[in-house]
């Protein structure tokens, strides 16, 4: 039953966005994976952009970005779980001939918790990390949550997560919020509607800012 429940919940997965927030009309796909292990967890996901209004990038890549963990863990009564995470990527500003602009590499090394509930449709997973940003912050912090509430016996899936991290930013302000809840209507085993809000302070500008998607999911 374990199994059967972290393959439906947790399988690898294609999705494509339609982001329709101010300043946005652009396509993201993402491929995301999680793989449990006797040994812990691995889990990645890519994400890229395509075009953007707001950068007046009308053909081809604006954004790459991806993230990869890996929890550890040697007995199955273990409550607390060691943790390595690297994060990076790149973006492009407007204009043809404009470079692509890295986003800086992330690193990060800490600890996680996770609870469930007896069936696993109920699942909470916190996270606490030293975060060090490459040329920028020599000793930050990370706090994350992820989140997964399976509803109408699979049908329905309330999937996200939450970060809370401190990194400087030029317009002055060092905490930085992010949160991407999604709703999925889950037609099959393998295919799902639905979408996500990223919920953001502090992120690409000093306002708090709302985009909503809609998209498609297959689950491998």
């Amino acid at each position: 039953m374990m199994s059967t429940l972290i393959s439906t919940v947790y399988a690898q997965n294609i999705q494509l966005h339609y982001d329709f927030g101010e300043n946005r009309k652009l396509f993201t796909s993402t491929v995301e994976m999680f793989k449990p292990d006797k040994y812990g967890s691995t889990f990645f996901f890519i994400d890229m952009d395509y075009s953007s209004d707001a950068r007046n990038i009308d053909n081809g890549l604006s954004l790459a970005y991806w993230e990869i963990a890996r929890a550890f863990k040697w007995n199955e009564t273990q409550k607390f779980m060691p943790r390595v995470e690297y994060n990076g990527g790149v973006f492009k500003l407007d204009g043809e001939d404009t470079p692509f602009i890295p986003i800086e590499n992330a690193y990060l090394a800490g600890i996680e918790r996770t609870w469930a509930s007896a069936d696993f449709s109920k699942i909470l997973t916190l996270q606490a990390n030293y975060k060090y940003i490459q040329d920028k912050e020599n000793a930050a912090f990370q706090l994350t949550a992820v989140w997964t509430l399976q509803m109408l016996k699979g049908k329905l899936s309330f999937l996200g997560f939450a970060d809370f991290w401190k990194e400087e930013m030029f317009w002055g302000t060092s905490y930085r919020f992010l949160s991407e809840p999604q709703l999925w209507y889950n037609f099959a085993r393998k295919f799902s509607v639905g979408s996500e809000i990223e919920l953001s302070n502090n992120f690409v500008g000093p306002e708090f800012a709302v985009k909503p998607t809609i998209a498609l999911k297959w689950t491998l």
